[in-house]
């Protein structure tokens, strides 16, 4: 596992995160319990900080960032899908973020929100919870998620880390 400490900031990971060894984590970045971090991410507080909450993943190749300035924060029941970038934004707990997106400084995804896969969420951009989030830029859907979508992705997450928890090996 590339876990890194950068000078005085050093990762706090909870013991029940699933963190898999061939993720990068750097500096001040905070996991939370029944988390998981699959192969490819990184997630560098080398700036700010960022933090994850509970239950949460931060799937395959997605890149998490902050600033001085602006903090990265995802809560707790959140999906973080393949290849997303964050930056300096906050999305709230319940909310998903789709495959290959882009969430940038400022932005807010509130509680039961979703941004579509590629899209792209500008800087000072806000997405209501209940709204999707689509295209580039992102435009706002208002009520567009349907009941039950995010909190079946989490939940299946948190279900597969445990899973590769105790069942992963490597071969070579």
């Amino acid at each position: 596992m590339a876990i890194y400490a950068l000078g005085d900031l050093t990762p706090t990971i909870h013991p029940d995160a699933f963190i898999h060894p061939d993720c990068t984590i750097i500096g001040d970045v905070r996991i939370g319990a029944g988390s998981s971090v699959w192969p490819q991410a990184v997630l560098r507080g080398d700036g700010g900080h960022i933090e994850i909450g509970e239950r949460t993943s931060i799937q395959d190749g997605s890149v998490l960032h902050t600033t001085p300035e602006w903090p990265t924060t995802v809560g707790d029941d959140c999906t973080i899908g393949h290849i997303v970038h964050l930056e300096g934004c906050t999305i709230e707990s319940g909310a998903l973020v789709g495959n290959g997106s882009i969430v940038l400084h400022r932005a807010i995804v509130r509680t039961g929100a979703l941004v579509g896969s590629n899209a792209v969420v500008t800087n000072d951009t806000e997405v209501p919870s209940g709204a999707m989030a689509l295209g580039i830029p992102a435009k706002i859907r208002p009520d567009s998620v349907p009941p039950g979508l995010i909190e079946l992705s989490a939940a299946a997450y948190t279900e597969r880390a445990a899973s590769y928890a105790t069942d992963l090996r490597r071969l070579d």
